[in-house]
């Protein structure tokens, strides 16, 4: 090949020191079984590189801040151009970051605002106007000609206070009268106003008759800069026939009230800048609100028992004296239960008190004195939340809250001036709240609204908002608003975002690797998506896809499948080229792609147990009032195009119900009526995406629990029983047996500041773990980090005899997990295997026949034979009588649900209703559903 990425001899992880070369300027996708090596060829050994050889035309003393990089293990690779990783996991975590941000759209969009908006007053509502001192001039000698005015400049405006001071400083400045609250006094010495009212102060700086004459029009100028330099900027005229007033004012200024704003700049709309923050979110969008529920779980406990969360049960400390001091002065007990307690002592108790009184003793004929001196529960919570020096104290705090849309700025994140700044009609948090469908077609009418003046500022402007739309609705993500939090947003999502960004940067000779960026994305979209891939590959780069997409894999330029095994079994190249070609190699790619093998419809459908969940009124996001009802006993697909609402109703409605009945969780679940149908189920288990563990110290044999019985096994050891280990000698997480260099992590880690840590192996134990004298102790001849390092395939073998080990290894088996190792690293696992491990550890519990799963999206990161196998899985807890809610766009496990309820029909605002609901036979009759159009040729084949 000509013009290609030549890779040599690499054996990054399971990769079998392959030869492969990847054409430049093409779109190419890589292809496979899960855990294949797929991800270790792109991610870890061309971005790797790529990423290393970045660093190194760093100087040196910019490298000494980041370490040292490891090279790949691969002997050598050429043709490779500066490369950008477009992955899943990128997007910042961090409440400040929206999609706005992210895109750059939103800095547009506060440039736009900044330069060509019309401000208006936040009291009046009236446009506000600006002038300089020649306009100023003009305006008077126009307005009051030959009228007798009074000029003067406000120095306080509705504040309290004497003002004695500042009466005699103006004094010396020469000035003899004053206007105050609309009356005209004159100067004397210690003249002063009563200081616990409001009050408004002008200095009279002239009083004249207005005229023509050039005498007349200087002095009108004089007057003019002398009370615009004492009104800061601002003066008024007092009009003596009609007794009105009128401001006008270098700066934007509302002509009735007189509120003026400062000069528009792009950070008067940023809510990352102290300018134009709301100060009482700080530009966040949310406060935390206490929540009496969770101060006060169970209002049938007393506050002896604990009954009141934050302090627990009585102790002898100065809370608990106070709250005697309560009890006695409201004539309650400590013992009665909370719900008996009088309003007014629980007012204090919560928001706090202070007053002295004495109680008399009949018994002792004496009277003893009490006070009460307490902040109440509720602003001691507050104040630990703002002012704790510790995170963990401030973590303890949140957990009484509620996070709730700010009041100040209703979630907007700016302060009121900045959202009285408009464009058209249009403030700029009206523009965030829209999706991006919406703004886009904002953004190209527009233009007939705004003035010559304003056209002209704004039309590069608009070019740059209107092309990054574009490229946005291009990826599919028109539902998407700008105010969407990042950490909102899927993995999907995230990396589509990304795609924009890049394809809006019109970068050239470019090497782009992209992890899966059709997860999340509904068939109708996926042609958007494959055109983006094209475009970028179009205007001069190379893109690499690691995808198990088959129309992505059919549209490819090249197409190189990993195999043909997965783990150990994987690891080699198994076919490598167009993929016209490649469907006639033997390969189980090719089969699928082909249709020689495929993922059967089932025979016939479960009908369920007869009992239904039924959620009715359901309003969160743009949820149109949805009322769900759900078959018990069979397999459901939610099913829907991005941003339809599924999610929505099912993670962020239904779960959080079911998970507070369950297991008194405290996430809020979002808006609904009512319930039903509770009593048919026993329990709820959501099983995610997200990752099992965020160290390299978490892996799935801890996950499972299988680890303690493995420990265990090691102690009962001849030689472990002569030298007394016990099972914390087995573990990597104690002191005694783990090698103390590394703390048993098998890593060291490189903090790499601006870039991701990287991880290097121990130089003491040489990433196993354990010191020498632990590795000493052997069973059937393996050491316990040898029983690490086993595949579960082999691990399964290995432990059978052993009932409780062999029952949990071969559910992780099962689900198509046996190429990874015992103590493969959590970090080193994709969304789709920490998911299927998870789903692993609940197949291994007794199930009752009665629980609830919900899943979204298993099929993240799985070749079609893996999701055979999953599916088979996923059946058998079916068939058991459990109940399987499965969030999906896959199209191969779509056509296999017994019921399906189909969210739309559009994503955003046109969604959120239920389109249709049946088996995929009632479905596909539907003519205009989007989902019934695919599924409709998948039963055909």
């Amino acid at each position: 090949m000509k013009d290609a990425i030549i890779v040599k001899g690499t054996r990054v992880h399971n990769l079998q020191d392959i030869d492969v070369e990847i054409p430049r300027n093409e779109l190419v996708v890589i292809t496979g079984l899960s855990g294949s090596g797929k991800s270790s060829l792109a991610f870890d050994t061309v971005y790797a590189e790529g990423q290393r050889r970045y660093i190194e035309t760093f100087s040196a003393y910019a490298r000494q801040f980041l370490g040292a990089l490891e090279r790949p293990d691969v002997d050598k690779i050429d043709g490779l151009s500066p490369v950008i990783a477009i992955e899943q996991k990128t997007t910042g975590k961090s409440p400040r970051s929206t999609v706005g941000t992210i895109t750059e759209v939103y800095d547009f969009l506060r440039l736009l605002y900044a330069r060509a908006a019309d401000a208006y007053s936040f009291q009046t509502n009236e446009k506000m106007v600006q002038y300089t001192d020649t306009e100023i001039q003009a305006a008077i000698a126009s307005s009051y000609k030959d009228k007798k005015i009074a000029i003067l400049a406000p120095v306080v405006q509705s504040r309290k206070g004497h003002y004695r001071e500042l009466f005699a400083s103006i004094f010396k400045q020469g000035f003899t009268r004053v206007r105050t609250d609309g009356t005209f006094v004159e100067l004397v010495p210690n003249f002063k106003l009563d200081r616990y009212k409001n009050h408004d102060i002008e200095i009279v700086i002239d009083r004249l008759q207005v005229k023509t004459s050039k005498t007349d029009s200087k002095r009108l100028a004089e007057s003019i800069e002398t009370a615009m330099y004492h009104g800061n900027d601002m003066l008024m005229i007092y009009d003596y026939e009609t007794e009105n007033t009128r401001f006008y004012s270098r700066k934007l200024m509302c002509p009735s009230s007189g509120i003026s704003y400062a000069a528009p700049e792009p950070n008067t709309f940023s809510f990352n800048s102290p300018k134009g923050m709301c100060p009482s979110c700080n530009g966040l969008g949310v406060v935390h609100k206490v929540n009496y529920k969770k101060i006060i779980p169970d209002t049938s406990i007393s506050i002896k028992a604990g009954g009141i969360a934050p302090i627990g049960e009585e102790k002898s400390n100065w809370t608990f004296k106070q709250m005697n001091s309560i009890a006695q002065r409201y004539k309650f007990s400590l013992t009665a239960a909370i719900k008996d307690i009088p309003k007014d002592g629980m007012e204090v108790i919560l928001n706090g008190g202070n007053e002295r009184f004495s109680v008399a003793s009949k018994s002792l004929g004496i009277t003893r004195d009490y006070s009460i001196d307490y902040d109440g529960v509720i602003p001691f919570l507050e104040h630990q939340y703002k002012e704790a020096h510790t995170s963990a104290l401030k973590r303890w705090a949140k957990g009484f809250m509620d996070e709730i849309k700010c009041p100040s700025c209703a979630g907007s994140r700016l302060r009121k001036e900045a959202l009285f700044f408009k464009v058209g009609d249009k403030g700029i948090a009206d523009l965030t709240e829209m999706d991006i469908a919406q703004l886009h077609t904002w953004v190209q009418g527009i233009r007939s609204s705004l003035s010559e003046k304003q056209l002209i500022i704004a039309h590069e402007v608009l070019i740059e908002i209107e092309k990054r739309l574009q490229f946005l609705l291009d990826v599919g993500l028109e539902y998407l608003s700008l105010n969407r939090s990042a950490k909102t947003l899927s993995g999907g999502e995230a990396q589509r975002i990304r795609l924009a960004t890049q394809i809006g940067a019109q970068l050239v000779g470019v090497l782009y690797i992209l992890d899966e960026p059709s997860i999340g994305l509904h068939q109708r979209d996926n042609e958007k998506l494959i055109e983006s891939l094209m475009q970028l590959r179009d205007i001069g780069n190379s893109v690499i896809v690691v995808e198990h997409d088959k129309d992505i894999m059919l549209k490819a330029d090249y197409l190189i499948d990993m195999g043909p095994g997965a783990g150990r079994h994987g690891g080699k190249v198994v076919a490598a080229d167009h993929p016209k070609h490649m469907q006639q190699m033997d390969t189980d790619t090719a089969a699928y792609l082909t249709g020689k093998k495929q993922i059967e419809v089932p025979e016939k459908r479960r009908r369920g147990n007869g009992k239904k969940l039924r959620l009715k009124g359901c309003t969160g996001n743009n949820l149109k009032h949805v009322d769900l009802s759900i078959p018990l006993g069979s397999m459901i697909g939610v099913t829907g195009v991005s941003g339809s609402g599924k999610s929505t109703l099912i993670n962020e409605t239904l779960y959080p119900i079911l998970n507070q009945h369950f297991f008194k969780a405290v996430k809020k679940p979002l808006p609904y009526e009512s319930i039903k149908g509770l009593e048919h189920i026993d329990k709820v288990i959501d099983i995610n995406q997200s990752p099992i563990g965020r160290t390299p110290r978490s892996n799935p044999v801890t996950y499972t629990g299988v680890f303690g019985e493995i420990r265990q096994l090691f102690t009962k050891t001849p030689e472990a029983m002569i030298r007394g280990y016990k099972p914390g000698r087995f573990s990597f997480n104690v002191k005694g047996g783990r090698c103390e260099t590394c703390q048993g992590a098998g890593v060291k880690t490189i903090e790499m500041n601006f870039l991701p840590d990287v991880y290097v192996h121990c130089d003491a134990c040489y990433g196993k773990r354990f010191n020498r004298e632990t590795l000493e102790i052997k069973y059937r001849n393996k050491n316990i980090s040898d029983v690490l390092e086993m595949t579960i395939n082999d691990a399964c073998r290995f432990f059978e005899p052993y009932p409780k080990i062999y029952r949990k290894l071969k559910t992780i088996q099962d689900v198509g997990l046996g190429y990874i190792t015992l103590g493969q690293q959590s970090t080193t696992l994709s969304g789709g295997e920490a998911q299927r491990i998870k789903l692993a550890t609940e197949l291994s519990k007794k199930d009752t026949g009665q629980t609830l799963y919900i899943l979204d999206e298993p099929t993240t990161g799985l070749h079609f034979e893996d999701i055979r196998v999953l599916m088979n899985v996923l059946n058998r807890l079916v068939d058991k009588g459990n109940t399987m809610i499965i969030i999906e766009h896959n199209m191969d496990v779509i056509k296999q649900m017994d019921h399906i309820i189909d969210i739309g029909p559009e994503g955003g605002a046109k969604g959120g209703t239920i389109c249709c609901t049946g088996t995929p036979e009632e479905i596909v009759k539907n003519k205009s559903n989007h989902t019934a159009r695919f599924l409709r040729q998948e039963l055909k084949t």
